[in-house]
């Protein structure tokens, strides 16, 4: 198994080779035990027009790749994190603070973008089209949109970064990566590492790590013809809001208050741990997260007590540690943002029924009962391991309940009559609903996103890629010369 050294992108960007960013540098800092992981390069406006140019120039070579060699990359760069995965891994957990469970499941998940990419390129490319004039044929295609900007979140870094850099090469184009530089090497240098070992010709992925501003750059610049952006709904609509003006395709997937409803025929077993999983995994640090349980008042008892029991069984503390199994928030300054949502939860009538408390990042799985639909719980989206209960006593009440939100990402449905259960799911506005499962579900071959404040109805993921990276060019071809 091959080692993967930081020390080319320690303090570098990725753009024709590893150089000095513009922006100087940040420290990237181990949220679990405060080290030092490195240092970031941070990439200016400069270096974003310089990397766009370039991009486009290499876009126009890489357009015409054959399929075969365009997959015949993708796969091998899903062979170079195979090998180096072990080191990836760890830097997942020394950045983002994620459990050594969930890093090795990101790395999982990013080689399976690699492997559905590499099979978009064999995908139906285009139509055959019906034209009035019998001697001429008409044709709908797929083009290549040029330059993707992806900006991706710290939350899982590599994943979601993947998730749009691997469909976008498939389909011809080149890409500007943001990751945050945060997690400038999970979510960034590692793709600069697998896809240059995979012989991606040069100039056609470049890394940029930064903060809004650098966003801001990747979005306006003239050289990118699309926006694929992952992170909060207040960063996705400015975002959308400049890629708008600009008249740019944007693919927006943004954050969630994901109901989970556990109807009084639930399997209570099952839906504990499905709910508990739900909210604490990876300390809730997840888009698709369960935000708000919502529970019938003949059983509700029960599923708080049960809920409070399981949180009781987390460990906290740093990742690295064996036995933890609840990690720390990003920052401090999250912690204090999540606490903040719990005491104005508390003043607005929510009960404290576990945790409640922070020691710095560190911050305690929190299940508060009361939770009224006027509520701070009920209304935010928490991003930390609180989980808030709202009882309700009919079915209507439960889906008012659940639809209640700008958000429309992911949900989860308790129940034993599956027919039932399916019915109430049809009403819900949410992009992703399971039965008897978690909120939190994705694979590179599902169509992934959601509405409202949760996204612009966009999709990653199998052949929606399709729409997202490529637009339609109709060609018509005389069969009869004159």
């Amino acid at each position: 198994m091959a080692r993967w050294d930081l020390s080319e992108a320690d303090g570098h960007i990725y753009s024709g080779g590893w150089r000095t960013g513009g922006g100087g540098t940040e420290p990237v800092v181990s949220p679990g035990d405060g080290g030092k992981v490195g240092l970031a390069g941070i990439a200016d406006q400069h270096d974003v027009e310089r990397a766009g140019a370039r991009a486009a120039q290499a876009q126009a070579e890489w357009g015409r790749a054959s399929y075969r060699e365009r997959a015949d990359v993708l796969t091998r760069a899903a062979d170079a994190l195979r090998d180096i995965r072990a080191d990836v891994e760890d830097v997942l957990v020394r950045e983002s603070g994620s459990l050594p469970a969930k890093a090795k499941h990101e790395v999982d998940k990013a080689i399976d973008e690699l492997i559905a990419g590499a099979g978009l390129v064999t995908m139906s490319q285009g139509d055959l089209l019906p034209v009035e004039d019998p001697a001429t044929l008409g044709l709908a295609r797929r083009i290549p949109v040029g330059v993707v900007g992806v900006i991706a979140p710290w939350n899982a870094p590599l994943m979601l970064a993947m998730r749009s850099v691997a469909p976008a090469l498939a389909l011809g184009n080149a890409v500007l990566v943001k990751p945050d530089a945060k997690t400038a090497f999970s979510g960034g240098a590692v793709l600069a590492r697998v896809f240059g070992q995979a012989g991606l010709p040069d100039g056609v992925v470049h890394v940029l790590p930064g903060g809004a501003a650098t966003g801001e750059a990747v979005v306006r610049s003239p050289h990118t013809n699309a926006v694929s952006f992952t992170g909060s709904s207040a960063a996705g609509r400015r975002v959308g809001e400049i890629a708008g003006g600009l008249l740019k395709r944007v693919v927006l997937e943004l954050g969630g208050n994901n109901a989970f409803i556990v109807l009084a025929d639930a399997d209570l077993d099952r839906a504990v741990a499905a709910g508990a999983g739900g909210t604490f995994r990876h300390q809730g640090q997840i888009c698709m997260a369960t935000g708000r349980h919502l529970v019938h008042e003949s059983i509700a008892d029960e599923y708080v007590a049960r809920l409070k029991a399981a949180a009781e069984k987390l460990r906290l503390g740093d990742p690295k540690t064996p036995g933890t199994t609840l990690g720390p928030l990003i920052t401090t300054a999250q912690a204090e943002r999540v606490h903040g949502i719990v005491e104005a939860a508390v003043s607005d009538g929510a009960r404290v029924v576990h945790g409640a408390t922070h020691d710095g990042a560190f911050y305690q799985p929190t299940v508060l009962d009361g939770v009224t639909v006027d509520n701070a719980a009920f209304r935010s989206e928490i991003f930390g391991p609180v989980a808030p209960v709202t009882r309700f006593s009919t079915e209507e009440e439960a889906l008012e309940l659940a639809n209640a939100t700008e958000y429309g990402l992911s949900a989860a449905i308790h129940s034993r009559d599956v027919a039932r259960a399916l019915g109430f799911a049809s009403r819900l506005r949410a992009g992703m609903v399971a039965l008897n499962g978690q909120t939190i579900y994705d694979a590179a071959h599902i169509p992934m996103g959601g509405l409202g404040a949760s996204g612009n109805g966009g999709r990653h993921g199998g052949h929606w890629n399709l729409d997202e990276f490529t637009y339609w060019q109709w060609v018509t071809v005389p069969t009869i010369q004159s």
